[in-house]
């Protein structure tokens, strides 16, 4: 079914595989060129929507190395038709088989087919957002243009959506009424000072998403010079490396998109070389995963905070595997659509503020929602 939705790679306009080194990424793929490949061993799968943009990262991305030879990759060419219609079959078929797709996209409102997946097969899903703004408007005549997808998803009559983050954003890009919106709704956002100051406590933000959306606008002009919404301020390439090898250790994490492209406006190359770099150190987190996503105990360590000043008890859980942690929720609904979000990511500086008795406001927030 995939093939109805797919187009292949004319290979040989985009890099002579030949030329590459044993090393390097290109020659280990699997690539749908002349055939579609057999999808049985494939953990990740890479997808375009825009052709030429797609078709730039590819360049760039077939000569990095190949980090791990355990992880089997496809690159299934690029989609028929640049809309979230043809998007979302894709996606979903992809989800149902286990595989992990990353989206190379041309805009942003094409996460609104990644949302979409997740709503058709009925499942609560914690949303990621890397972005400059929000694209949210109050305007119900601008509520209908494709670039404010969250309006789609927010005001939707049934959503499936539990949780949305949003990471990166600069304040002079946003109404604050959006601001006080997402309050009432007891979302995360990160200015882009804050995570500056502090990158890895967004690590725990991107870790509890089923699916992440990285607009390129959030990484400032000077170092991607392709964006569709340049800006002078935003994240630093290195950064932008960090938050997407978040998203790859992430063991929850199921599909993710780099929209916002425009290769005619890209100099040098720099953009393109840029996105492959991201998606490389995504593949490097997913390559190292370290399935400890708390399912069960087995291999945590649990450690029960008691707040003296309210008679209550709050317990986290530390991964012996990988140092990360965890705080337990107490669902009131048994139900199982819960299961996969019972636990909420959290830092060890969130676990030491608890136990001076406080709460970061993130986790507050996650008690609330579950309340």
């Amino acid at each position: 079914m995939l093939e109805n939705f797919l187009r292949p790679i004319s290979i040989d306009k985009i890099i002579n595989i030949n030329d590459l080194e044993p090393f390097q990424l290109g020659k280990h793929l699997k690539i749908y060129s002349d055939y579609f490949p057999n999808l049985s061993d494939i953990k990740v799968v890479i997808i375009g929507v825009g052709k030429q943009e797609a078709n730039a990262v590819r360049r760039c991305l077939y000569q990095l190395s190949n980090y791990s030879s355990d992880l089997k990759i496809a690159d299934l060419g690029n989609l028929a038709k640049s809309n979230t219609e043809v998007l979302l079959p894709v996606i979903k078929e992809l989800l149902d088989g286990q595989i992990l797709p990353i989206i190379i996209g041309e805009t942003h409102h094409l996460s609104l087919a990644q949302y979409q997946a997740y709503h058709l097969r009925e499942q609560l899903c914690n949303m990621v957002i890397v972005d400059r703004t929000i694209d949210f408007t109050f305007s119900k005549t601008r509520a209908r243009r494709n670039q404010y997808f969250l309006n789609k998803i927010l005001q939707a009559e049934k959503s499936y959506l539990l949780h949305l983050g949003l990471v990166g954003y600069q304040s002079h890009f946003v109404d604050p009424r959006t601001l006080e919106l997402f309050e009432e709704y007891q979302f995360d956002y990160t200015r882009l000072g804050h995570l500056r100051a502090n990158l890895e406590e967004v690590e725990p933000i991107i870790r509890d998403a089923d699916f992440l959306s990285f607009d390129i606008s959030a990484i400032r002009q000077s170092e991607s010079p392709g964006s569709l919404s340049p800006s002078p301020s935003g994240l630093f390439a290195e950064e932008a490396c960090k938050l997407a090898h978040y998203a790859g250790m992430n063991d929850k994490l199921s599909s993710i998109g780099f929209y916002g492209f425009d290769q005619e406006l890209d100099i040098n190359n720099q953009t393109a070389h840029l996105i492959a770099q991201m998606i490389w150190y995504f593949l490097d987190g997913f390559s190292n995963r370290k399935e400890d996503y708390p399912i069960n105990t087995d291999g945590f360590v649990e450690y029960v905070v008691d707040f003296k000043s309210s008679d209550y008890q709050i317990t986290f859980w530390k991964s012996t595997r990988s140092d990360r942690w965890w705080m337990q929720i107490p669902v009131k609904n048994k139900s199982k659509k819960y299961d996969h979000h019972r636990l909420v990511s959290c830092s060890y500086n969130d676990y030491l503020q608890a136990c001076r008795e406080e709460l970061s406001e993130r986790l507050v927030n996650a008690f609330s929602r579950f309340a």
